[in-house]
């Protein structure tokens, strides 16, 4: 597996699980990738600059201009398949959480600032070096504990994803880490109730959530190969956070196939 250098920018984190097969995680360097969200501009000027923002990353993904898929995120536990289009051309996305491609083939992105970006590759059944279907989802707190990474998983499954060790390998990105995603005293305890892993104590002693390790506690259990960046997007100011700056922008975790 070939891991290329941090802050290879648009990128933060990029990591070649195959020949031509890509996992990457963008920040601040890549600009804003979201519509929904404006930064510091408004009107026009933030869509062109989002639009562009979108161009450059393509550009150095090595993908054809507006060829990435992206959904309308809305914090749900809901999988589509991959459209085999991407975002030109003012399509309105789709509204769900997670977006398998059957083929390995579209380049999907999935967009955060805190919450979990987590992209799966998969090879098919016995099948060493070959590509199977990938997979990216958006797992904040509602979409991780009402199982959208049970869901997703299931779907490459179905799409002929292999079940054996490593033949589903997820890569969990940037996102605030336990330390630091403080929530009420109540909303940590049914996440410990759902999935234990989540229950954590902040860095200054109140109660917090710790979804990387609840995720990596799902996908384990999926018996999924996972890999984590470590990187906590409150912390580092190289990684958008909603909580520390509301509606700057947005990261995308991404995987693309390169055609030989």
């Amino acid at each position: 597996m070939l891991q290329y250098p941090a802050g290879q920018a648009p990128f933060l984190w990029r990591v070649e699980p195959a020949p031509g097969l890509h996992v990457a995680f963008t920040g601040v360097d890549a600009g804003n990738l979201a519509f929904h969200v404006s930064g510091t501009l408004a009107g026009e000027a933030a869509r062109e600059s989002t639009a562009a923002a979108r161009h450059r990353l393509e550009d150095a993904m090595g993908v054809e201009r507006g060829r990435t898929e992206y959904l309308s995120q809305v914090h749900s536990a809901r999988v589509v398949p991959a459209q085999g289009r991407g975002w030109a051309g003012g399509r309105a996305p789709r509204e769900a959480d997670a977006l398998v491609s059957a083929t390995g083939c579209d380049p999907l992105a999935i967009m955060v600032a805190d919450c979990l970006p987590v992209v799966l590759v998969s090879r098919p059944a016995g099948r060493d070096g070959i590509t199977g279907p990938t997979a990216v989802a958006h797992a904040g707190r509602r979409g991780l504990l009402d199982g959208v990474l049970e869901n997703t998983v299931h779907r490459l499954r179905q799409d002929g994803a292999g079940a054996g060790p490593g033949d589903i390998q997820a890569w969990i990105g940037p996102a605030i880490c336990g330390r630091c995603y403080e929530v009420p005293e109540p909303m940590r305890a049914d996440g410990a109730a759902r999935i234990p892993a989540t229950g954590s104590t902040t860095s200054w002693g109140t109660p917090a959530l710790d979804l990387p390790a609840g995720a990596d506690s799902v996908l384990t259990g999926l018996g999924v190969t996972v890999h984590h960046s470590g990187l906590c997007t409150l912390e580092d100011h190289s990684a958008y956070s909603h909580r520390r700056e509301p509606g700057r922008g947005r990261s995308v975790g991404l995987v693309w196939q390169n055609q030989p």
